[in-house]
């Protein structure tokens, strides 16, 4: 498989507060993925990727190893 990982911009995007919603400003990033899929489901492709990107989203530099 291949993993793409597109570059990061700041982007408009709806915010979700108790609050309310607004729109802000927030980092994005584009995140693909293409396999064969005689050898991968669909299914499973997905939820690699979803993995990946809520690893990223949670990453902390700030981490103890």
């Amino acid at each position: 498989g291949i993993l793409a990982l597109g570059a990061i911009r700041k982007v408009p995007a709806v915010i979700e507060t108790p609050e309310g919603d607004f729109i802000g400003i927030r980092n994005k990033m584009f995140l693909s993925h293409s396999y064969d899929h005689r050898v991968v489901d669909g299914a499973l492709g997905g939820s690699f990727v979803k993995r990946v990107a809520d690893y990223l989203e949670a990453f902390d530099i700030n981490r103890e190893f």
